[in-house]
């Protein structure tokens, strides 16, 4: 990271910017969730720009890392920016989160347009600040002041009154923030009468400062505009929605990975709707047409956001199944996240229903497909689906932690790019009074493996050094296609290579999957083994299976071979030998 003022908007800005970003909403969090009162006082602004930030980081990383760490190898622009609004886009979390993806979609469609600048000056960043503002209003059905979307608005005017060069463009943009974000309380009554600054605008300041920080290497000092009072606190409550789902469709796949909020929020005190539903959604741009017009009928707080065939969509409503229903109709809906504001559930009240007892202990694992999410789940696992290109955040792992109920938890989470995340997600519900134990698992066969030999009636230390045991002792290869040339281990493959990948690194270069995959068990069990797992991706060609069974039963006496169906998973086919 260049310690010297840049003074102009390039991938490595997109990158520098997207970090401080981060680092600026987790320090703000706790202080923005307090001062949530609008539009429903759930106390989670600050951690769902967090996460969507968050999601965006990931992405951008993801990009540099497939160009390599020199500076002259870094991504264009056009790259970089796209990245960063497809990673918050996909993990955007509630309202606020879902406004912040659509303004950093805004900016990326004007950073981006030229596919080959290499970097944009300060008319640039006016220019994408103003598409910012302007797309967020537009993505909300019924924008309201004194919100967001008035300190991005405030932001843009100010850039568009200012001449020089992005560092001079951005402290505008953020100081109109500041202001913009001092006078929201007298925009929104319910602001004034908690005391409060809006929420999402505070966190669009954070945003700002780290833009700031960018170009200047100064942060600087947020004047202290959120006058938290002591009576704004919003308690966490456990709600378990039995039916909020009713009207999705019986074994449809489209929508099979709807998580239930069991950590809902107070309900609010004017009797809003009763249910928060968030869903990823492909679909054409009329369909999503249609679809604004049918949600904005079932309730409010309508925001759809995103293009070019993917968008996430936030609602509050009091059917959650209408909602997915609208979905299901417009395209396909997944990552469906429906979140009760009740205290109780939609048949009884807190007073009638009796806290959950809490397990003494559960495993909660991350997987690469539907096919060993149910795999897992049979096993008694909680589970996080990572889709292809989708890895979670680690906000989705505490979520998923809280969701499994227990006061000791096993964390897999199955791929060596986690480790870290995976690490935050133990650390936070550690502080949360969780028994957390990470077993850094780096494929979903260690998993199997580790799954096996769980036992929740040992004691934890036991169980975990079990778990551990099984998974180290099992080795993991997957075979892929190259989706483009790059230098490997194995020598350099072309665009459409078929790889084979030994504990990571690609050990086989191919052009026939079953030649590659049996070239790649050759070499795992030249070293022994007593088991085979096989999980066959969706698109792995269906005789796969039965060749490499026969194989290992002509090749290999006393070794056994098992074999599931993991869906769409990202590789063709996963590999473990224990």
């Amino acid at each position: 990271m260049p310690q010297v003022p840049q003074t102009f908007f390039d991938a490595l800005a997109v990158r520098t910017w997207c970090g401080l970003a981060l680092r600026a909403l987790g320090r703000a969090r706790e202080e923005i969730d307090a001062i949530n009162v609008y539009p429903v006082a759930d106390g989670d602004t600050g951690t769902n720009l967090y996460l969507t930030m968050e999601s965006a980081v990931a992405a951008v990383e993801a990009v540099f890392d497939g160009h390599g760490t020199l500076t002259e190898q870094k991504p264009p622009l056009a790259d970089a920016a796209h990245a960063m609004a497809h990673g918050a886009l996909i993990g955007a979390r509630g309202n606020s989160g879902t406004i912040l993806a659509q303004l950093l979609r805004g900016m990326a469609q004007v950073l981006a347009a030229d596919g080959e600048t290499a970097h944009t000056d300060g008319e640039g960043l006016r220019l994408a600040l103003r598409r910012a503002a302007d797309s967020a209003r537009h993505a909300v059905a019924h924008p309201v002041e004194g919100t967001v979307l008035s300190v991005a608005s405030a932001a843009a005017d100010a850039a568009d009154d200012t001449e020089g060069d992005c560092g001079t463009v951005a402290r505008a943009a953020y100081d109109g923030a500041c202001a913009a974000l001092a006078a929201t309380p007298g925009q929104l009554a319910v602001l004034e009468r908690a005391g409060v600054v809006d929420a999402g605008g505070r966190g669009l300041v954070a945003v700002l400062a780290a833009l700031v920080e960018t170009f200047t290497r100064e942060a600087p000092v947020f004047g202290g505009h959120a006058r938290v009072v002591a009576d704004v606190t919003h308690a966490r409550v456990e709600a378990v929605l039995d039916s909020g789902a009713a009207g999705v469709p019986d074994g449809d796949a489209a929508v099979a990975d709807v998580i239930l909020c069991e950590d809902g929020p107070e309900a609010s005190e004017d009797g809003g709707p009763a249910f928060e539903v968030i869903y990823l959604l492909e679909a054409d741009d009329s369909a999503v047409t249609r679809l604004r017009e049918r949600l904005d009928a079932l309730g409010d707080s309508l925001v759809v956001v995103g293009g070019d065939g993917l968008w996430n969509v936030h609602v509050h409503v009091d059917d959650a199944g209408a909602a997915v229903e609208a979905g299901v109709e417009a395209g396909r809906p997944y990552r469906i996240r429906i979140t009760h504001f009740g205290l109780g559930d939609v048949h009884t009240t807190g007073a009638e229903r009796p806290p959950r007892e809490r397990a003494q202990r559960a495993v909660v694992a991350v997987v690469p497909g539907e096919g060993l999410a149910g795999l897992y789940g049979e096993a008694g696992a909680t589970t996080v689906l990572a889709r292809p290109g989708e890895p979670p955040a680690s906000g989705e792992l505490v979520a998923a932690v809280r969701r499994a109920h227990a006061r000791e938890v096993v964390l897999l989470p199955n791929d060596a790019d986690l480790r870290h995340t995976a690490a935050a997600a133990a650390e936070q519900a550690r502080a949360e009074g969780i028994r957390v134990a990470l077993i850094p698992t780096r494929s979903a066969v260690q998993g199997i493996a580790a799954l096996a030999v769980h036992e929740p009636e040992r004691r934890f230390d036991e169980d975990v050094v079990s778990m551990t045991s099984a998974a180290g002792a099992t080795r993991y290869a997957e075979v892929a296609v190259a989706e483009r040339q790059s230098w490997t281990m194995a020598g350099i493959c072309q665009a459409g290579d078929v790889l084979g990948l030994v504990d990571g690194d690609v050990a086989v270069i191919g052009a026939d999957v079953t030649a590659t995959a049996r070239a790649v068990l050759d070499r795992m069990l030249a070293a022994g083994g007593e088991l085979v797992t096989l999980v066959l991706g969706d698109e792995a060609p269906e005789s796969v299976a039965d060749i490499l069974e026969v194989h290992v039963r002509e090749s290999y006496l006393a070794v056994d071979t098992v074999v599931y169906r993991g869906g769409r998973q990202g590789a063709l086919l996963l590999i473990g030998v224990e």
